[in-house]
This record gives C-alpha cells, sequence and structure tokens, in this order.
C-alpha cells in the first residue's frame, strides 16, 4: 500500500465579510460535496473574492398559514412573508432552513432571500374557508417581517391590511424600527385589541450588536422604535433574546431597564440555541470575532445544555437546564418584578374576526 501523502494544503482562515454576520460558507445538512477554499501554492487564496450581493427572488406559494402544535410556543399559526433575512444575525435559528432550499444556512441565508408577493392574497383565501377557526397569527416567528427588503416589497404591510379588514388578532416580533412605517394600520388594529409586538434587542452594546446581528436596527433605535410604538397605543414589549453566555448574559437587567424606561411592559427571554448547521457557524463566528472567549461561551452553553451543545426538548430548549440557567430564569423573573413587567398581560380578541370573501369583494348581507 502506498504511502499517504502529507498534506501540503492548509484550510484557509475565514473572514469578516462586511455587513454580513456569518464567517464562512458552510454546506447545508442535505448536500453530497463540501467545498473548501485552500491555498494552492499560487496565492489564489489571497484573492479578493466577489462581494455577496443581497438578491431577492420571488416565489410561488401555495399557502401562507403555517400550522404549530408546540407545548412550549405561544401561538399555533404563524406566517412568514420571506425566507432567509438580510439582518444576518449569526445566531438565527433559522439559518439551517435553507437547507431545505439547497443553499447555505451561511452567507447564502442572509443574500439568498425569497419573498412571497401573493401572501396577502393567499392569506385572504385562507382566512375565508369555512373550516377557518380564528387564533392568533405570529409574524416574524422564523425571519424578521421587516427586514430590508420589505422597504420595497411592503408584503408585510400588505398582510396588515388584510388582517386589520378582517379583524385578526396577531402578534410581531422584529429587530427593526422599520415597524414605525406601519403605525398607522397597528394602531388601528390595537384599538379592538387585536394586535402585540415585542421588538427583540440582544445587547445595548453597538460594536457587539454590529457583529452579531450587522444589518439589524441599532440597540438604540430598537428602543426608540419601542417608545414610538406604545406612545401610539400599540403594546410593544421587549424580548431579550437570545441571552448568550459570556456574551450578552451580564445586559439582562440593564436592557430590560432600559426598555421599561422607553414603555415596555411586557417581556420575555430566551436562551442562545444552535440547531443543526447553526453549531458550526456560531463557533466559527466566535474564533473569528472573540476567539478567547470562545470556549468560555461553549463551555457554558453546554453546562445549560444538558452537556449538549443543543438542546432540541420542548420545555427547556428556550431556557436550558442545570444551575446556571436557574440563576438566568431567577434574575429574570427578579428584575421583572422590581421593574413591574408582566403585570398585566396582553389579551388579544379572537371574537371580532369578520371571515373575508375570497374574492376580495365585500358581501351584501
Amino acid at each position: 500500500m502506498p504511502a499517504k501523502l502529507p498534506a501540503v494544503q492548509d484550510r484557509v482562515k475565514h473572514k469578516v465579510t462586511k455587513g454580513r454576520g456569518a464567517t464562512l460558507q458552510i454546506e447545508g445538512r442535505f448536500e453530497h460535496v463540501a467545498r473548501e477554499r485552500v491555498d494552492d501554492g499560487w496565492g489564489a487564496a489571497d484573492e479578493e473574492l466577489p462581494p455577496f450581493r443581497t438578491t431577492v427572488t420571488a416565489e410561488k406559494a401555495r399557502s401562507v398559514i403555517q400550522r404549530h402544535a408546540s407545548p412550549d410556543l405561544p401561538f399555533d399559526h404563524s406566517l412568514n412573508a420571506y425566507r432567509g433575512c438580510e439582518h444576518g444575525c449569526i445566531y438565527c435559528y433559522a439559518r439551517p432552513s435553507h437547507a431545505y432550499l439547497n443553499l447555505s444556512p451561511g452567507l447564502d441565508f442572509e443574500t439568498k432571500l425569497f419573498a412571497k408577493p401573493e401572501a396577502a392574497k393567499l392569506l385572504r383565501a385562507e382566512l375565508a374557508k369555512p373550516a377557518y377557526r380564528c387564533s392568533p397569527i405570529a409574524l416574524g416567528s422564523n425571519t424578521d417581517p421587516y427586514q430590508p427588503i420589505e422597504r420595497e416589497w411592503k408584503i408585510t404591510r400588505q398582510i396588515l391590511a388584510v388582517l386589520a379588514e378582517c379583524r385578526h388578532p396577531l402578534s410581531i416580533v422584529t429587530k427593526s424600527a422599520l415597524v414605525e412605517r406601519d403605525i398607522d394600520l397597528l394602531a388601528q388594529l390595537a384599538r379592538e385589541d387585536l394586535v402585540q409586538v415585542f421588538i427583540s434587542v440582544t445587547t445595548l452594546d453597538a460594536e457587539l450588536a454590529r457583529k452579531l446581528e450587522p444589518r439589524a436596527a441599532s440597540p438604540r433605535r430598537r428602543l426608540q422604535a419601542i417608545q414610538r410604538l406604545n406612545e401610539a397605543g400599540v403594546p410593544c414589549g421587549v424580548m431579550v433574546a437570545p441571552v448568550i453566555p459570556f456574551l450578552t448574559d451580564a445586559e439582562l437587567e440593564s436592557v430590560l431597564q432600559a426598555a421599561y424606561e422607553h414603555g415596555a411592559r411586557t417581556t420575555a427571554y430566551t436562551l442562545l440555541r444552535l440547531p443543526y448547521e447553526l453549531k458550526d457557524l456560531f463557533k466559527d463566528w466566535l474564533a473569528v470575532h472573540y476567539p478567547l472567549k470562545a470556549e468560555h461561551v461553549m463551555g457554558r452553553l453546554r453546562e445549560m445544555r444538558g452537556g449538549r451543545e443543543n438542546d432540541p426538548k420542548f420545555g427547556s430548549r428556550f431556557s436550558g437546564q442545570g444551575l446556571f440557567a436557574q440563576l438566568l430564569s431567577r434574575r429574570f423573573h427578579l428584575a421583572c418584578e422590581r421593574l413591574g413587567f408582566n403585570r398585566e398581560p396582553v389579551l388579544l380578541d379572537t371574537s371580532r374576526f369578520i371571515r373575508p370573501s375570497a374574492s376580495g369583494q365585500q358581501s351584501l348581507f
């Protein structure tokens, strides 16, 4: 048997791409081949690659309402107008969904986006079905409904218009101040107890936020959006999500304090989740941006995940387990009690729902 040749190609270190979150273009779990940039001795590895530009493809969907049966989700209906998200949050648990499209959960997730331009029309048709039973619809359960491409496509606004017309309750989770654009529709819905908004604030550190979530609104701008929505009568709380050990966990109380001062009265938090390919993406990001903290972050996360890097079990996947998870939960609840969060839960009214006609025309009777 011939002797094994020594390796002569070293893996090229991953670099930060300006305005993007992922530090590598990882293959999806359904791919049969792996591609890796290497130095072949001709200096090709140091050549500047073309920039990752955002492309948007119109997707022809057959339906838009997704049903859920998860016992630890506060909703059973959701709607996502887009696939992929230009915000580029490195921790986004939706990244692995791009693997179903034979695309990378890494930079492809941030740059190769899909929009559902007929979402409002499909929503109307589904709400018009006699078998449909009204239940609050969650916008932003997978990808952000107010990511940058919404400025041009305006699909989320069209969806809000249909829900307002039908007096259908909904919730929104976003990291974007673009939600302020739709205050007119949101205030209309809020007057009839039909909407609740949560703005996600991961950190108050602008430098850290720029690395974690490069194209999302700045922390300061998100706090302003919380204030403006509440001043307009739209109940807007804060999601402290995700909490990342050794990176953002120390800020839990300060984020809650700042959000309360800007009018938030409801809140929740989630612990970092790393399903499927997200584990490798996040660890590579840590190695590039915070190499001295990388093992501390992952070690503490494993302690809070029962020794694993991800825990998919209902009941613990959002909050973790063990001593450090209990301490985090205790800190959160003590801060909520001290500040006055969650004293009056927002209840969405399903009794006002008016079934539309499938054609979009109003009934004569």
